[in-house]
């Protein structure tokens, strides 16, 4: 298992050695560049992604499993399927309600989850 390295043209899920990032909840950074970043998040069910907020924007994709998001003032249940825009600045944060996968794209890259 190892890491990928910024700029690797092909990453192969198989081969990411994924990390704790909180309670029921693992964390795999994917490819990435200086300006992009694709990161797998797998929760548990009851795992929750504190609320929070940082100086990127993020789309994120829920590939599997059901989560209530809170985006500002607004929560909302999603599930498979469903996409999310947080703008930089914005808090968020979320609950999973069915053991799932969300995979988060950033701009720029998040330096702090290498």
């Amino acid at each position: 298992m190892k890491k990928p390295e910024k700029d690797q043209m092909w990453v192969f899920n198989k081969d990411i050695e994924g990390v704790q990032a909180s309670d029921g909840v693992v964390r795999k950074v994917l490819a990435y560049c200086d300006g992009m970043m694709c990161v797998e998040n797998q929760f548990e069910k009851g795992a929750v992604g504190n609320l929070h907020s940082h100086p990127h924007t993020q789309i994120t994709y829920v590939a599997s499993g059901s989560f209530e998001f809170t985006i500002g003032d607004e929560k909302k249940v999603v599930e498979a399927g469903d996409t999310l825009l947080k703008q930089d600045g914005i808090v968020h944060g979320c609950v999973c309600l069915e053991k799932g996968i969300l995979v988060d794209i950033f701009t720029p890259m998040r330096e702090d989850f290498l």
